[in-house]
C-alpha cells in the first residue's frame, strides 16, 4: 500500500505549488507507507479564490440539487467503506471493522445533511401594522474554512463538508497530515458526484501556516475546528480578532456515574466499548468512572475483566479489538501521564504500558486511587485508561463530575427515573447519555459547553451555524 495524497483545489487533484510533501507512517508498524502534499500560501489563496468563484453558483442552485449531488456522494461513500477503510487502519491503526463503521456512518451525516438543508425555511414574524410584511431570511454564511483531526479523520470531515454544503457554502478543508489518504479518498467522492468545481477544497500541511492564513483571510468567513481544547483557543482567540463565526469541538473528561440502582451489565458493556474503541483516541470517550461506594467492587471487577480480554493488535488483523495509538506523541503522553498517576496515589489495577516494542501500542489500562491533583484527574488522556474512584452520595458524584472545566460528555447509569432527571438537571455537559451511548448521530447536537468549545456539530443546530439570518421589514401600503 502506498497511500499519497495530493492537495485538491479548484477542482482537480495536483502537487502543492512548490512539490513540497511529508511522510506518512503505518502506527502499527512504524514503517514509512506514504506522502502527503504540503501546501504553500499560493497554494491556499488558489483555493480561497475558486471557493468565492464558486459561491454564487452554489449557493443559486437552491437546497433541493444541493441535497442531489450529497446524497450521489454519500453512495459513493458507501459503495467504497471497505477500501477507504483499510487505508484509514493503515494510517491511524484502529481495526478495520471499527474504520468501516465510521465511513458508513459518515455517509448517514452526509445524507442527513442534505435532507436537512432542504428545510432551512426562514420564517414570518407577524407585524404590528397591516402594512408592514416581517420575514428572516436563512442565508449561507459564505466561505468555511474547516479543520479536521486525525482520530476520526472521515466522520469529522463528513461533519464539517455535510454541514457547509447544505448549508450553501463552500468549503475548504485542512485534513489530518497523520491520516491524509483517507480523507483524500472520501472528498474524492464529493467530487465525482458531481460537486461543482470549487465548492470543496482539501490541504495538508503546517498547521500553524493554514490556520494563520486562512483564518486571516478576508474571504473566510466562518471557522469550524475540532480537536485540543489548547489549539481550539488559540484558533478562536484569531478569528475572533477577525470576526469570524466558529464552531469548537475540543477537549473533554467525560465522567461516567453509575449509582447502585444501575444495570451493571448494561453498563459495563456500553461503557467498555466507548473507552476502549479507537484505543481511548475519543473526545466523548468516558474517563473518570464514579462508581456508588456498594457497587463499586463488584463493578470494577467486571470491568478489569472485560479490560483484560481485549486482544490488542494491529488493526488489519481482524482478530485485533483495539488497534494502536495514533502516533508516538500519544505513546509519549500515555507513559507521562500513568508515572506521574503512580507518583499521586494511582495503582494500576491493568495495564499501565506499552504492549511490545514496534508500534505504538498501549495495553488497555484501569487506575484507582488517583489524588485529585493528579494530571490524569485533570487533563484529557485521550488514550485507553479508565479511572476508577468510588462515591457515597449523587451530590457527591455531582460535584466530582463538575469539578473540572470540561464539559462535552457525561454517562449515567441508574434505574431511578427521578435520579436521572436530577443527574440531566445538575451535570454541567454538552452531551449527557443515560443507560445507553446514544451521542454522535447526525440528527442530535455534537457540541460542549465551558472549556470543551462552542457550536454543534450535529442536529439542526450544526446547519444553523453555517447560516446567517437576515430580518426583512418591508412596508407594503
Amino acid at each position: 500500500m502506498n497511500p499519497d495524497a495530493q492537495l485538491f483545489v479548484a477542482g482537480r487533484w495536483r502537487p502543492a505549488e512548490d512539490g513540497a510533501t511529508a511522510p506518512v507512517y503505518n502506527p502499527a508498524t512504524e514503517e514509512e507507507i506514504g506522502r502527503h502534499a504540503v501546501a504553500s500560501v499560493g497554494d491556499l489563496d488558489e483555493a480561497v479564490e475558486a471557493a468565492a468563484r464558486a459561491f454564487p453558483g452554489w449557493r443559486a442552485i437552491g437546497p433541493l440539487e444541493r441535497s442531489r449531488l450529497m446524497r450521489r456522494a454519500a453512495g459513493l461513500v458507501r459503495d467504497r467503506a471497505a477500501a477507504i477503510a483499510s487505508i484509514m487502519t493503515a494510517e491511524q491503526g484502529k481495526p478495520v471493522a471499527e474504520a468501516e463503521r465510521e465511513i458508513r456512518n459518515s455517509a448517514d451525516i452526509i445524507e442527513w445533511f442534505a435532507e436537512e438543508g432542504r428545510r432551512a425555511y426562514g420564517r414570518v414574524i407577524p407585524s404590528r401594522s397591516p402594512d408592514v410584511m416581517q420575514t428572516v431570511l436563512e442565508e449561507p454564511i459564505g466561505i468555511v474554512a474547516g479543520f479536521s483531526p486525525w482520530n476520526f479523520p472521515i466522520a469529522q470531515a463528513a461533519r464539517k463538508i455535510a454541514a457547509a454544503l447544505a448549508a450553501g457554502c463552500p468549503i475548504i478543508l485542512k485534513g489530518p497530515e497523520d491520516t491524509p489518504a483517507c480523507c483524500a479518498a472520501f472528498v474524492a467522492a464529493f467530487a465525482e458526484a458531481g460537486i461543482p468545481e470549487g465548492v470543496v477544497s482539501l490541504f495538508f500541511g503546517d498547521p500553524a501556516t493554514i490556520s494563520d492564513h486562512l483564518i486571516a483571510h478576508p474571504g473566510v468567513r466562518k471557522i469550524s475546528f475540532t480537536g485540543s481544547t489548547t489549539v481550539g483557543k488559540l484558533l478562536a482567540a484569531k478569528a475572533g480578532a477577525h470576526m469570524k463565526r466558529c464552531t469548537m469541538e475540543l477537549g473533554g473528561h467525560a465522567p461516567a456515574i453509575v449509582c447502585d440502582d444501575a444495570d451493571l451489565d448494561v453498563a459495563l458493556k456500553t461503557l467498555a466499548m466507548a473507552k476502549f474503541r479507537n484505543a481511548g483516541q475519543v473526545c466523548i470517550a468516558p474517563t473518570r468512572f464514579l462508581v456508588q461506594h456498594r457497587v463499586y467492587d463488584a463493578f470494577l471487577d467486571m470491568f478489569i475483566g472485560t479490560a483484560k480480554d481485549i486482544r490488542v493488535g494491529n488493526g488489519a488483523d481482524p482478530a485485533s479489538a483495539m488497534g494502536p495509538l495514533a502516533h508516538g506523541r500519544r505513546l509519549e503522553a500515555m507513559e507521562s501521564l500513568l508515572a506521574d498517576g503512580l507518583k499521586h496515589g494511582g495503582v494500576a489495577e491493568l495495564g499501565g504500558q506499552r504492549v511490545g516494542n514496534k508500534g505504538h501500542f498501549f495495553a488497555p489500562t484501569v487506575v484507582t486511587g488517583l489524588a485529585r491533583d493528579a494530571r490524569l484527574m485533570n487533563e484529557e488522556p485521550f488514550g485507553p485508561v479508565a479511572l476508577f474512584a468510588p462515591f457515597n452520595d449523587l451530590e457527591e458524584a455531582i460535584a466530582e463530575a463538575n469539578r473540572l472545566p470540561y464539559g462535552l460528555a457525561a454517562y449515567a447509569f441508574t434505574r431511578s427515573a427521578a435520579v436521572a432527571h436530577k443527574l440531566s438537571s445538575a451535570i454541567e455537559t454538552g452531551m449527557l447519555s443515560i443507560n445507553h451511548h446514544g451521542m454522535s448521530l447526525p440528527e442530535v447536537p455534537h457540541g460542549g459547553i465551558k472549556d470543551s468549545g462552542y457550536g454543534s456539530e450535529g442536529g439542526l443546530e450544526a446547519l444553523k451555524g453555517y447560516m446567517t439570518f437576515k430580518f426583512v421589514t418591508h412596508a407594503v401600503g
